[in-house]
Formats: C-alpha cells, structure tokens, sequence
C-alpha cells in the first residue's frame, strides 16, 4: 500500500488513484444497478504476480483501468476490460520521442498514418500504454510491441499488435478494442476499450 512508497509524492498519487477507483465503482454502480455504494466500502486490489501484476481490481463486477500523472489521478470502470493513460504535456526524452518519431511517416500512403505523424510523441505514447494497460500487462509487454497506424480527426488512433503482444494476448490480432486520444487541460489522455 501507500505505506511502503518512501516518496510523500507517491505516496499521494497512490492515495489519489484509489480514491478515484473507489468513486468510480460507486458513480458506476449508481448508474447502471441503482446501487447506492459509498466510494469507502469498494475494496481495491492488485493483481499479485506474472505479467498482470500491478493491475488493480475491485470488489465489484466490473473492469478498472487507473492512471495518474502530476496532480490528477484518473479512473475508469465498465463492463469490459478497458485501459487508461495520462501524461502531463512535456518534452518526451529524446531517446523515447526518436523512437516514436520513427514510427510515424508524414508521406504515408492514408490520411489516418499522416495525421498520426501530427500526434504529439507524448500522445502517442499514452495511445500505447492505454493499449497495454487494456490487456493489464502496463509495460510489462514493450511498448514497441504496439504498433500505431492511423489517428482520424475526431480522436480515434488505430493500431496493430506486434507478437510479443499476441504471444500474451492472441485475440488482439482478430479484436482490436477501439482507442481514443486527445489533449485534455494541459494532459494527453488514451482510453481503450470496447
């Protein structure tokens, strides 16, 4: 638990997803059951071992995704697993944003591989650990192994799987679950599902 982060700042940002995941559940039990739950009594967990491990889980019949950067800690939850990713607006490391660079081709052949050469590095990264995230792997799996192929006007981005991906989760070759990425308050925000 938030206990054994030595950093006061983790430590919060730890504190802050819960609380999210917590009233997420709540808000999502309200609206779909017509179950009036206090955030309090929703048990988060996490996934204990192998490539999953990390991966938070409630005590409710519904998938979480939680992700947090700076000050905001965003949680989501539904019916089908889902995946999240959120970073503050700031220079990529060089190193990370020429890897992401070199996979976009502003004279590709589609409309949608274009623009995604237009996506900000930091947006592209969130698209791939959001897909990640969906399968609850986070960066367990490299993020290399998912591969961006278009970004369409209304915040839309498409992707492939790579086959370390497959090998962990082969049904993502045939049901790829839909993405969306955008800037929200000064944070690029990805969100998968189905």
């Amino acid at each position: 638990g938030a206990a054994t982060l030595r950093a006061p700042r983790r430590r919060h940002e730890w504190l802050a997803g819960r609380l999210a995941l917590k009233h997420a559940v709540s808000a999502h039990g309200r609206r779909h059951w017509g179950v009036d739950r206090a955030p309090g009594t929703v048990e988060v967990r996490t996934v204990v071992g192998g490539i999953q491990a990390g991966r938070p889980v409630v005590d409710a019949p519904v998938e979480v995704g939680l992700t947090h950067s700076g000050d905001f800690a965003v949680a989501v939850c539904g019916p089908h697993a889902i995946g999240v990713d959120l970073e503050y607006d700031r220079p990529m490391p060089p190193t990370l944003a020429g890897l992401l660079d070199g996979e976009c081709d502003p004279r590709a052949p589609s409309p949608e591989a274009r623009r995604l050469a237009t996506m900000p590095a930091a947006l592209r990264w969130t698209c791939k650990e959001a897909v990640l995230k969906y399968y609850g792997f986070g960066l367990r799996v490299d993020a290399r192994e998912v591969a961006l192929t278009g970004w369409l006007p209304d915040g839309r981005f498409t992707w492939r799987p790579g086959g370390g991906l497959l090998r962990h989760a082969p049904t993502a070759e045939t049901r790829r679950p839909t993405g969306w990425a955008g800037a929200v308050h000064g944070h690029h925000l990805a969100l998968v599902g189905r």
